[in-house]
């Protein structure tokens, strides 16, 4: 496996997403909206606070940030995604905005989110510390990411590709660089938080059970998402289908009435703020 810095991940990831937005939307955001609310919560956000976005794909946190009636800035360094966001909800101001360099002056925002964005970062502890400057004294700043052992809905791909035996293509990252050698994520992710400067940061669990059509599931997640998408899509055809056969053997597990799944669903909500 080669390896990977944080530019040359950023690099995969800028690529990856390109022509996914539509597929993502569509699909994969079923599964992130169930944080959203609990998001807007840790970060306090309410009725007239400025609130930045970040990586906000096609736009359900600041969609559900405007309904409480706040004044939310979107971003996301996915033009498409920020063109889904702007055509979804007219009254988002949504703009093109790369981490860890936003273009926005520092103590700009009252409140700033990120729905599992900082995953996707390959300078994770630069990109929240970039979050924090653009916050005001006293802001607060709110974050998720996926929990490890028990998030199964996205797992049991990785799982599908290990137990077919099939190689991952060896240019492509094995996973993201976010806490990836942590054996707690939880605490982990605390302490980033707060080395990135966040006074008295907390992290909290969020479960939920993803009921889906296994199908569509499949399709959702290889069309919608960059990693595993780059992966399914570099196989040759036969590997792909042993890559199916693991996944509909796994998925099967978790099989309820109606021909559909529910897949555990554990995501960590980091908060703090900006002293």
């Amino acid at each position: 496996m080669a390896e990977w810095d944080a530019a040359r991940f950023d690099g995969f990831e800028r690529a990856g997403w390109a022509g996914r937005a539509d597929a993502y939307g569509a699909g994969f955001a079923l599964l992130t909206a169930h944080t959203v609310e609990p998001l807007l919560d840790a970060a306090g956000v309410r009725a007239g606070l400025r609130v930045l976005d970040v990586g906000c794909g096609p736009g359900r946190v600041a969609a559900a940030a405007l309904a409480r009636g706040a004044r939310v800035t979107a971003v996301d360094a996915s033009p498409e995604m920020v063109r889904l966001a702007a055509a979804a909800h007219p009254a988002l101001d949504a703009q093109k905005g790369v981490l860890p360099d936003l273009p926005f002056p520092d103590g700009s925002f009252d409140a700033v989110t990120g729905n599992f964005v900082v995953n996707h970062l390959g300078d994770p502890a630069a990109g929240i510390a970039e979050l924090l400057r653009v916050l005001r004294p006293g802001g607060r700043l709110a974050l998720s990411c996926w929990e490890r052992e028990r998030m199964r809905a996205t797992a049991v791909f990785g799982e599908a590709v290990a137990a077919s035996g099939v190689a991952v293509p060896p240019d492509l990252p094995g996973s993201g660089m976010f806490l990836r050698d942590a054996e707690d994520r939880t605490a982990a992710f605390r302490e980033l938080l707060a080395a990135a400067g966040a006074a008295g940061a907390l992290v909290v669990e969020e479960a939920w059970r993803h009921r889906v059509d296994p199908d569509r599931w499949w399709r959702d997640v290889v069309a919608g998402t960059p990693l595993t998408g780059a992966v399914i899509s570099r196989l040759e055809a036969e590997e792909a289908a042993l890559v199916r056969k693991a996944y509909d053997r796994l998925v099967a597990g978790f099989a309820v009435p109606g021909g559909l799944v529910e897949l555990p669903a554990v995501a960590l909500i980091g908060s703090g703020t900006r002293p």
